[in-house]
């Protein structure tokens, strides 16, 4: 029943119970189906947004996988160019070991071996190159031995006595350098040595130059092999100008010629 305003006729309308019935059930579905799609809505976005974040993150492990591939041309191109200049001395001087990390979290475990072997080999040519930067290599002045090591007359008293270094005739003032890398653990003075330099290198290794005719280097001063450490003298118990030249390894001194010929 329709009553308008304004005094006009009410108006009546009839409506079946089937029709009323009918009508709820379309809008009931009709919400429901709304409903749905808001649903479907948001799982849409929701699926979206994972399928993003799985983009993203294979995305990330791609860009990964190719930096390490990237790395490991690098590092078999350095390896291959490293091994092609000759002698293992050749090697170990002029090898860069730091090649830089290759480790890459969540890799294939093929491409984490082949990573894994580069590490070795990279660890393994910085242990090696360690050793050889502090082994004594060549003459520290370019003179010739006038006095071996082990026993000998004493050149100032004639007895019998234990020469713990060589001695190299040079003339005063030329250059004395360090024969392999190394920190200065004593410049100065020693009454039998006169002006003394000694370099601790690691691996066990130490050499000593003694008789100088000045010092160029402080204790606790990191030094290189060629560096200049000193210069030529005859301080100290001395009959002329020469060094004094040892090399003591794990605590003992020993025949410093072995190390001569060695390349630097």
């Amino acid at each position: 029943m329709v009553i308008p305003h304004g005094g006009l006729k009410v108006l009546n309308v009839k409506v079946p119970v089937v029709v009323l019935f009918a009508a709820i059930l379309l809008s009931a579905l009709g919400g429901g189906y709304l409903l749905l799609l808001a649903v479907s809505g948001l799982e849409y976005k929701s699926q979206h947004r994972a399928m993003a974040e799985k983009v993203k993150f294979y995305s990330e492990q791609f860009s990964q996988w190719d930096s390490t591939i990237t790395g490991l041309k690098r590092a078999e191109s350095k390896f291959r160019n490293l091994f092609s200049v000759g002698s293992k001395e050749e090697v170990l001087k002029y090898t860069d070991a730091s090649i830089g990390s290759l480790e890459v979290p969540n890799l294939a475990i093929d491409l984490k071996t082949t990573i894994e072997n580069v590490a070795e080999i990279r660890d393994y040519l910085k242990m090696q190159k360690d050793i050889y930067s502090a082994t004594p290599a060549g003459f520290p002045v370019p003179g010739s031995i006038t006095s071996p090591f082990g026993k000998r007359d004493d050149p100032l008293t004639g007895d019998n006595a234990f020469h713990s270094g060589i001695d190299l005739s040079c003339s005063t003032g030329v250059p004395v350098q360090a024969t392999a890398d190394g920190v200065v653990s004593l410049s100065g003075w020693l009454h039998e040595s006169g002006f003394v330099v000694v370099l601790e290198h690691g691996c066990g290794f130490e050499t000593v130059y003694a008789h100088n005719e000045t010092n160029s280097v402080k204790v606790g001063q990191t030094v290189k092999r060629g560096d200049v450490i000193g210069y030529v003298g005859s301080t100290g118990r001395s009959t002329g100008p020469h060094l004094h030249y040892e090399v003591w390894r794990d605590g003992k001194t020993i025949d410093p010629r072995s190390y001569l010929q060695r390349r630097s």
